[in-house]
């Protein structure tokens, strides 16, 4: 294995991560059924 991907992700994890834990913490009224990027919806 060469180690490239760990290196390239590393610095990435606690950006990739704050989306889906802004989406696992929304009030029920929030948004659903959507792809999501950054907090806002994305286009399929």
């Amino acid at each position: 294995m060469s180690g490239i991907g760990v290196i390239a992700a590393s610095g990435q994890s606690a950006i990739a991560c704050d989306t889906h834990v802004w989406l696992a913490t929304l009030p029920p009224d929030g948004p659903t059924g959507g792809l999501f990027a950054d907090r806002t919806p994305s286009d399929w």
